[in-house]
């Protein structure tokens, strides 16, 4: 006979949701960072996803479900001008949602973070708009993609505080998504972003911060073909601590 389950004792932790993580779609023939996938690739791993039974949905979307083990959280990091032109006719075709992570304080600008190049437009407030419209959900990823490990406290409050204020402005919509840059993660940025009202916050691999403002994600890039997805997808649950608090 089963024991019984006692009311009053703390929920066990849930199993790590699994959130992959895209930045472009597009041309990958100078890519040092590999943050690039065709569309072609990039439709051929959601129809990867689709065959197992497994549907692409925004963070937010994943994490209300009561049950995820048929949902996948697909994110856009940097918010380049190629999600609305390459990256989202590939979803609507699956009906996949997905989330992008925005940076208001470079709307029109260009990915000048990463020195190696090569140069990437990036969405103009129109170009998020229209992201919105389509049912894409809009996160913050700062406003200039800074390391908000080494922002003095002034910088930080900004990037994380004024970030979303703006993109909420932009959108009309509420911003309960935060995705830290290039994923570095300390207590002082997750207890940042989680005292400015973010519900949630996207990083790479935070290790013993692994909670609702710190989820692991994992990196899909141009060489992941099915062999490789089917890896990773395995390995995600098996290697990521449980996410206390989701």
């Amino acid at each position: 006979m089963a024991a019984p389950v006692d009311p009053a004792a703390p929920a066990r932790p849930r199993a790590v949701p699994w959130i992959a993580m895209y930045h472009s779609v597009g041309d990958v023939s100078d890519d040092p960072y590999r943050i690039t996938v065709t569309p072609d690739r990039l439709d051929g791993q959601l129809t990867w996803l689709g065959r197992r039974g497994l549907r692409g949905v925004s963070v937010t979307e994943l994490l209300a479900a009561p049950d995820r083990t048929d949902l996948v959280g697909l994110t856009f990091d940097d918010g380049y001008a190629d999600f609305v032109t390459a990256a989202l006719p590939v979803l609507r075709r699956h009906g996949f949602g997905a989330t992008l992570f925005a940076l208001p304080g470079r709307l029109g600008g260009e990915n000048a973070w990463d020195p190696l190049g090569p140069r990437k437009p990036l969405l103009t407030a129109d170009g998020i708009r229209e992201a919105a419209r389509a049912g894409i959900e809009i996160g913050s990823h700062g406003l200039s993609h800074v390391d908000l490990t080494r922002a003095d406290d002034l910088r930080l409050k900004s990037e994380v505080v004024e970030s979303r204020a703006e993109l909420e402005e932009l959108t009309g919509a509420p911003v309960d998504g935060f995705c830290y840059p290039y994923g570095t993660v300390d207590r002082r940025a997750v207890d940042a972003v989680a005292g400015a009202g973010y519900r949630y916050a996207c990083a790479i691999d935070p290790g013993p911060l692994t909670g609702p403002h710190a989820l692991p994600r994992v990196h899909v890039g141009q060489n992941d073909t099915a062999a490789r997805l089917f890896l990773k997808h395995r390995l995600h649950r098996l290697r990521r601590r449980p996410v206390e608090g989701v």
